[in-house]
């Protein structure tokens, strides 16, 4: 089998496998796909029996090279076919299968092909957009007043929300550097932080090109946060990237609403990824209350 590297020139000629993908895991943008290619993981695509095959290569860690599911716009294999593929391909194992694959097809019939492991810390939540874009009932009160605060801070003309142009990427680019220092994330260049600004640089240079829709917020005139989201179902968007600066109070719960509201037209629901097993990012994404949470697991071949 041909796998061969994914870059943003290959956007326009796979999309058409994506047109009736139905996995809900934030894995299946093919944006996202294409942007996490960095020094220490690169994606490579191949074609078989109509479908295209994603495979994840590692530098450091060969041991987790994967496939995902095949994507296909006219079928989904079934765990005899998955298992023929993998071997086929070279690769042991698929990561990123949704509970809901499962369920359509059976443990059992998995179970005679696959050992089944749950992904831990590979969950995505996915919440309501209008619950997101208006932030209504007692739930979201805390929210409601962070942004209240935020808004009563600087007045009217020095907060600016606007889709990102490429004219505006220098300076997004500027801010994730300060985002970064924030964090310290230039500390390990193979850390999931410093390849997560990789992999939204990589996004910003493919704005125009690999389906992005983007926003960003100068506050007195510098850009203090940014939101990137891309397609995953018909029903469905992925908020890939949000950032914002921690230290300006209520100025993410502010910029968030913003993304729910300018991102999302067209879609029921915001896939806002996974809390990869970090408590406060866990903690921060159950304060907004997801209407569920798609769990991910690991096939291996047996």
């Amino acid at each position: 089998m041909d796998f061969k590297a994914l870059g943003p020139e290959d956007y326009d000629r796979l999309l058409p496998y994506f047109k009736n993908q139905r996995h809900e895991l934030c894995t299946y943008s093919l944006a996202s796909i294409i942007a996490w290619r960095n020094d220490y993981y690169g994606p490579r695509a191949a074609i078989a029996d109509g479908a295209l095959l994603i495979a994840a290569e590692y530098v450091k860690n060969p041991g987790d090279r994967h496939l995902i599911l095949p994507v296909s716009p006219g079928r989904e294999f079934s765990p005899a076919e998955l298992a023929r593929l993998a071997r086929e391909a070279g690769h042991h194992q698929y990561w990123f299968a949704p509970k809901d694959y499962i369920e359509r097809h059976g443990e059992g019939e998995l179970s005679r092909h696959f050992s089944i492991e749950a992904q831990h810390g590979f969950n995505d939540y996915v919440y309501r957009v209008e619950d997101m874009a208006k932030l209504s009932g007692d739930r979201f009160h805390k929210k409601r007043n962070l942004i209240s605060q935020f808004e009563r801070a600087h007045p009217e003309g020095a907060v600016k929300v606007a889709p990102i142009t490429p004219a505006d990427v220098p300076d997004c680019l500027d801010f994730l550097d300060e985002w970064c220092a924030e964090r310290d994330c230039g500390r390990q260049d193979d850390s999931d932080i410093a390849c997560e600004r990789r992999a939204a640089e990589n996004a910003l240079m493919s704005l125009s090109a690999n389906g992005w829709q983007g926003i960003f917020l100068r506050l007195n005139g510098a850009v203090s946060a940014l939101g990137l989201s891309s397609r995953v179902t018909g029903e469905m968007g992925s908020l890939n990237f949000e950032k914002a600066f921690a230290s300006v109070k209520g100025l993410y719960q502010y910029f968030d609403r913003e993304c729910a509201r300018r991102l999302f037209d067209g879609f029921s629901f915001i896939n806002k990824e996974s809390d990869m097993d970090e408590p406060g990012l866990a903690k921060a994404k159950q304060s907004y209350h997801p209407v569920k949470i798609v769990p991910s697991f690991r096939l291996v071949l047996k």
